[in-house]
């Protein structure tokens, strides 16, 4: 937690501002895909065991939805890689 203070503190330009905006932007869009994907995983096993009969259609459901978080995670990161080295 110090290290990110002084490295704040450091930070006098507004590019390095933006730099680590985008940076702590990744790591969110990140750690909410990865909560996603496995809460969509977690809904998934719950309703194959309840209903077993529809493991396949739950199962083609799964991916695709993960397939969408995973989409939306990677467009994010790609947007604050973009602001860092472009900023």
């Amino acid at each position: 937690m110090l290290s990110f203070i002084l490295l704040l503190l450091q930070a006098t330009s507004n590019v390095a501002l933006a730099q680590m905006g985008a940076a702590l932007g990744a790591a969110l869009a990140a750690m909410a895909a990865a909560f996603g994907i496995g809460q969509i995983g977690n809904r998934a096993m719950e309703s194959i065991a309840r209903q077993p009969e529809a493991a396949g259609d739950i199962r083609s459901n799964m991916i695709v939805a993960a397939a969408l978080v995973e989409g939306a995670a990677f467009f994010a990161m790609i947007v604050c890689l973009l602001v860092v080295f472009l900023a």
